[in-house]
């Protein structure tokens, strides 16, 4: 208790965060590993939408309908063999399969795009259930404070003044967990409403991309 007391003194003429993370910094430090790993999906998942994904679907589709109208399959593979794009490798998928009829270059095409939908997706629903873990361990570290202020002042003979800084301390910290805390909950619903979003968009266009392939070699294109 004396040493809770000397500490809220001490942070009586600090800033209220670095008080509270002074005084017990274990459930701001668990958020704050929190916020890195939620950080980093966000920067890896914008940096793998807008550069794996930033093809023109319609483009790139015209110029493989020219090819494959005019009967030149090969260049056609070729072209899509000049990146590792998705989108691309989602037409590639059917056009290698492209004389082999039209139940092969559909499973091709299916397979093509399960395999893809995963990876477009991937690690974008942890945003969500990182939220609620932000969230629990700022209400625990909320709860801890007050019980150990409280707890400080039913159990020493103080002064009034020093109660006071006891109760101040202690609820200063809970109240900043409870911030921290929700704070980021509420980026990791934000950038979770905005990738999934994204993705949902992605995800569209592949399978857009499939049914214009499907539909390419077995119905208008094929030669």
């Amino acid at each position: 208790m004396h040493q809770f007391l000397m500490l809220a003194a001490e942070g009586a003429g600090e800033s209220g965060m670095l008080a509270a993370i002074k005084h017990n910094p274990t459930f701001i430090l668990c958020n704050v590993v929190v916020s890195v790993v939620v950080i980093t999906i966000v920067i890896e998942r914008f940096a793998f939408q807008m550069g794996k994904y930033r093809v023109n679907s319609k483009e790139f589709f015209a110029q493989i309908k020219k090819l494959v109208v005019n009967g030149n399959i090969d260049r056609a593979i070729k072209l899509c063999d000049a990146s590792d794009y998705p989108i691309l490798q989602l037409v590639k998928a059917g056009l290698t399969h492209a004389n082999k009829g039209a139940d092969e270059i559909d499973a091709a095409l299916s397979e093509k795009l399960a395999e893809l939908k995963p990876k477009v997706e991937a690690r974008i629903p942890a945003l969500w259930s990182l939220a609620n873990i932000a969230t629990l361990i700022g209400l625990v570290g909320t709860v801890f404070g007050l019980i150990r202020a409280f707890g400080a002042i039913a159990g020493a003979n103080l002064s009034q003044a020093e109660k006071q800084t006891l109760l101040t301390g202690g609820i200063a910290e809970a109240m900043y967990n409870t911030f921290f805390g929700l704070a980021i909950a509420v980026v990791c619903m934000i950038f979770h409403v905005v990738l999934h979003s994204k993705s949902k968009g992605i995800v569209h266009d592949l399978e857009t991309t499939t049914e214009r392939v499907l539909n390419l070699l077995t119905i208008s294109g094929k030669p």
